[in-house]
């Protein structure tokens, strides 16, 4: 039976399956940058964090090589299910705000993953600021002088 996230009970019990595509970091990269208005950032050491208009909504770890662990955000009812899967755990220091670290972007589908990774886009992107403060002065500037 399968939750409202398409997360089934026999899922959390089992997931020791092959999946195709195996989601890589070109893999995670192509897909984030496919979102409107994302950049990437590496903030810190080998960390390579997704932003969209400025706020960060998916990271991962370079220095893990081709496969690396993966951090994102996730709904509340999300954030239990994926608990109970193995590989899945509470992310350090916004681990309290639902974020999730996946040990390795193989722990669900791909279809899961991209779910996911399309769900924490959304969330993000619904409360990042519409405009960076850089992007109103310029358009602000630009009022002034066609006066």
């Amino acid at each position: 039976m399968a939750s409202a996230h398409g997360f089934s009970k026999s899922r959390v019990a089992s997931f020791s399956r092959y999946h195709l595509p195996m989601p890589d970091v070109e893999w995670i990269r192509k897909l984030c940058l496919s979102f409107a208005d994302v950049t990437e950032d590496m903030p810190w050491a080998e960390d390579l964090c997704f932003k969209v208009r400025g706020k960060i909504f998916t990271g991962i770890v370079l220095s893990d090589g081709r496969f690396p662990r993966l951090t994102l955000k996730c709904a509340p009812e999300t954030f239990h299910e994926l608990l109970e899967i193995e590989g899945v755990s509470p992310a350090p220091y916004v681990g309290r705000y639902k974020w999730v670290t996946l040990a390795n972007p193989n722990v669900l589908s791909a279809n899961e993953l991209e779910s996911l990774i399309r769900q924490s886009y959304e969330m993000v992107a619904a409360k990042a600021p519409n405009q960076t403060k850089k992007s109103a002065a310029k358009r602000a500037l630009r009022k002034r002088k066609k006066k």
